[in-house]
């Protein structure tokens, strides 16, 4: 009985590595094998969360141990795939109720890594945790207290993360303007460079319980001086004003408030 069970573990491993192969996982290193599963299609995450388990980590330097890999769930790797945004209600699974001890549950140890981190401006600090999922769907989530139990915010997120109307992180400005409207923003060069607001625009619905910051391309100010210092500052700009274009905007940072009351 027990050669069986050890040659259908082998069968299964050897299923595994054929399925890898086919979509792409070679087997190189860890760090290698990470890349190359961030990077492969939606209809290949299934079986891309198994490898992630046989070479995924927090630290790049660490792997985990490639015994791990049976503990991944059907349910987990659904997870995977969940990336939708619903400001003030969730992000993927995580809602105003998730707790550490829930994020434990839902995605294990491996994935998560506590921090500390300073508020707007320097002033105070709050407890963190990292989700590393890949450069793509990792996230940060920022806890109204040290007790992690509830989240305040989800910030840091990767560029899989979506609202329903289709906004995350590098949404171009043509994009955004499309689905927002004419609205109103923060200018450039502050700690509230590129805020958004949001009560100004066709997403107002949104207003406290969606934070969207975006940034000028690279150089932009190099390359674009003037237009660049028309809109620095910390005054309010209509999204109209000609001098944003040539910057090529793009959203930078999005915060989905979770416990608006904690703010």
């Amino acid at each position: 009985m027990l050669s069986q069970n050890k040659s259908t573990q082998h069968s299964a491993l050897s299923k595994l590595k054929k399925e890898l192969l086919a979509v792409g996982v070679v087997t190189l290193t860890p760090t290698t094998q990470l890349k190359n599963i961030v990077n492969l299609p939606i209809k290949n995450l299934t079986t891309a969360a198994l490898a992630l388990l046989i070479s995924y980590s927090a630290n790049p330097g660490v792997a985990i141990p490639q015994n791990n890999f049976h503990h991944l769930t059907v349910a987990q790797s659904q997870l995977l795939k969940d990336t939708l945004i619903v400001p003030g209600e969730r992000v993927g699974p995580i809602t105003p109720t998730t707790s550490k001890k829930d994020l434990v549950k839902l995605f294990g140890t491996s994935w998560l890594v506590d921090k500390t981190i300073s508020g707007a401006e320097g002033i105070g600090s709050f407890a963190a945790t990292q989700l590393n999922l890949g450069r793509e769907r990792s996230l940060l989530i920022v806890w109204s207290d040290k007790t992690r139990t509830k989240p305040l915010d989800v910030r840091n997120l990767g560029t899989a993360w979506k609202t329903r109307e289709g906004i995350g992180i590098s949404t171009p400005w043509s994009e955004l303007r499309q689905k927002l409207g004419n609205f109103k923003l923060y200018g450039l060069g502050w700690d509230y460079s590129g805020t958004i607001l949001l009560d100004s625009s066709r997403l107002s619905r949104y207003q406290g319980k969606l934070i969207l910051q975006v940034d000028a391309a690279p150089n932009a100010d190099q390359k674009y001086p003037n237009h660049y210092r028309a809109v620095l500052g910390d005054s309010t700009f209509s999204s109209s004003n000609p001098h944003w274009k040539p910057l090529r905007m793009r959203v930078s940072q999005m915060i989905v408030v979770l416990n608006p009351g904690q703010y």
